[in-house]
């Protein structure tokens, strides 16, 4: 009876121990630790003492077709922004909703009948403050706003302060990047999303400083993606073909502020001309791993937004140059390495 005991809670340990994953599945529906489907989308990770938070878009069940709109403006109410956490970047628990839609006030910018996308959290060391920037925009995407709010946690609540339009030009599609120096940028696309602007924000990184460039102008690149890697700066965008999938591209520059040269699609294997069907959305560095940086995309499901995948590869180096091949599968082990034939499929 003993031995059955010891083997039956032996069986219950590696029944609770398979539920973990182990591995990432690119464009798979991925749960968190309560068995949900994760909701956030159009994110971004933060690491903060051996944590990684991850925020993003809390999508409503219900996607309508915003009216009176040309293009294909498919919406679901505004849920705010979601956080969940995680040791390993493969288990992510959920922490709640830490920017909560504010239901009472229509003329809000966070009210549910506005758009919040695109949410990035960054720390400032000096303030002791989460700092989180995000689009905001009206129902019929006219607004064209960038908000922002704080926190003295990374799980919030987060304060929302106010909109604004940055260097007296809209904002749409956004990241943030903090610098090694501690000073952070706010990386947007303006002028009808024809420009980037990268913009560089206050001590406080509350408000912009009044310094910026004009990158890629006529160029329609949007959803900005950026890291640093031996002294020079990365980014990846996607064009403008609204929830439809385009053909990613790369730029390098010796300065966060520019001038950014375009190189190529840095995609490769099967729908590399489509971003594998994905958007580009943030760029995460693995905290330990040299050269280890996670591409995230979003999978847009237009008619069912709640149910957009998230679709996470590895960035390969040779040399200067990199590229994001197709995985169906992979996990942190051979992060920063060179992916060889047989782990590719």
């Amino acid at each position: 009876m003993k031995n059955f005991c010891l083997l039956l809670a032996c069986l219950c340990v590696c029944s609770v121990f398979s539920c973990y994953a182990q591995s990432i599945m690119p464009g798979k529906e991925w749960k968190d630790t309560d068995g949900n489907p994760i909701n956030a989308h159009g994110g971004g990770v933060l690491y903060h003492d051996g944590t990684y938070y991850w925020y993003g878009e809390y999508k409503g069940e219900h996607t309508y077709r915003s009216p009176g709109v040309d293009w294909d403006c498919y919406r679901t109410e505004a849920g705010g922004v979601s956080c969940y956490s995680s040791k390993d970047l493969y288990n992510w628990k959920f922490e709640g909703i830490v920017l909560e839609p504010d239901t009472l006030n229509p003329h809000s910018d966070i009210h549910p009948s506005m758009v919040i996308e695109r949410p990035k959290v960054i720390y400032n060391d000096e303030t002791g403050k989460f700092v989180m920037w995000m689009h905001i925009d009206s129902y019929n995407y006219w607004k064209a706003a960038a908000g922002v709010a704080v926190s003295d946690s990374p799980t919030g609540k987060f304060t929302y302060l106010r909109s604004m339009h940055p260097n007296g030009q809209i904002s749409r599609d956004m990241t943030l990047f903090k610098d090694d120096d501690g000073k952070a940028y706010h990386i947007y696309s303006s002028e009808g999303n024809a420009t980037l602007y990268i913009s560089l924000l206050t001590d406080d990184y509350l408000d912009h400083s009044g310094t910026y460039t004009r990158n890629f102008p006529n160029k329609f690149r949007e959803a900005p993606a950026i890291f640093k890697r031996n002294g020079k700066y990365y980014m990846v965008t996607s064009g403008c073909t609204g929830w439809d999938p385009n053909e990613a591209e790369y730029a390098v520059a010796e300065s966060i502020l520019g001038p950014w040269k375009a190189v190529e699609n840095p995609c490769r294997g099967k729908d590399a001309d489509k971003t594998f069907y994905g958007q580009s959305t943030f760029i995460l560095p693995v905290n330990g791993k040299k050269d280890g940086y996670i591409m995230m995309f979003d999978k847009w499901n237009k008619t069912n937004l709640i149910d957009s995948r998230y679709i996470w590869l590895p960035i390969v180096f040779e040399g200067e140059n990199l590229t994001i091949p197709w995985m169906e599968t992979w996990n942190l082990d051979n992060i920063g390495c060179r992916f060889v034939g047989e782990n590719r499929k």
